[in-house]
């Protein structure tokens, strides 16, 4: 089984020229971009009203932190959507989303896997954070925990939380940044595609922590008015990451 390779280096002016791409697209096709961030949007809600339901604002933060990490996942159609329009191929609902439908049961199924593993494992470091910081203290409103946070104690529980749930942004960033597009593009195994994308993120920090920043900074402002921003952000974001992994030179098969 041969490795891609990389043909030349990415720059942080590939990353600009990707996000106009990726904005273009969802110009482009907006319904599809829509439907597939609003899809991340609801899943947003979904999660805030459990918060509130079962009385857990603690979660807030960790779940702020670590909503994040399964976007990648969800932009699966976006990236389906951006290859057919790179090469020309008709576009329509059943097409992207029979595409995704089959990779899911494929490939892409194991690297689901992989995202919800490792949400998994920081919504558990959120808990043994939480029981190490704050005990068996209970918190009745969300108020009362803004206000914890307001303390030396709730600031160092902060920054813990945080630095934790950076690093294992960071490792999934770098293990799905490429390999999701790769998966959709060409007929490679998981392993192969999960080794393309930390070998392409460790050739050009740079340009791709710089790609994750943006990435990073641009879902949480849209978290912010009720999710509503990730409507626009995630197929924008998703469409980018698309042309920014051909912008990588990757070797494609023939559609």
């Amino acid at each position: 089984m041969s490795e891609p390779r990389l043909s030349k280096p990415l720059t942080l002016a590939d990353v600009q020229a990707a996000i106009y791409a990726g904005l273009a697209d969802f110009l482009r096709q907006p319904l599809l971009g829509l439907f597939f961030g609003g899809v991340y949007a609801l899943g947003g809600l979904a999660l805030c009203y459990l918060v509130t339901r079962y009385r857990s604002p603690w979660l807030i933060i960790p779940l702020a932190i670590g909503f994040p990490l399964i976007g990648p996942f969800v932009a699966a159609g976006l990236y389906e959507t951006s290859r057919r329009l790179s090469r020309g191929l008709p576009i329509s609902w059943s097409e992207v989303l029979s595409v995704v439908y089959r990779q899911s049961r494929r490939e892409m199924g194991w690297m689901a896997f992989v995202v919800l593993f490792v949400f998994w494992i920081w919504m558990y470091q959120a808990r043994l954070i939480f029981a190490l910081f704050i005990g068996y203290r209970g918190f009745g409103s969300v108020d009362s925990f803004l206000a914890f946070l307001s303390t030396g104690q709730g600031l160092t529980f902060l920054a813990v939380g945080t630095l934790v749930g950076g690093i294992l942004a960071t490792i999934l960033f770098s293990l799905t940044v490429i390999a999701m597009p790769m998966l959709l593009d060409r007929d490679v195994d998981f392993v192969t595609a999960l080794i393309s994308s930390v070998r392409t993120v460790a050739e050009n920090p740079v340009a791709m922590l710089g790609f994750g920043l943006i990435v990073a900074v641009l879902t949480f402002a849209a978290m912010l008015p009720m999710f509503l921003g990730l409507f626009v952000v995630l197929p924008v974001l998703g469409h980018a990451a698309w042309h920014l992994y051909e912008r990588a030179n990757i070797p494609r098969k023939a559609a």
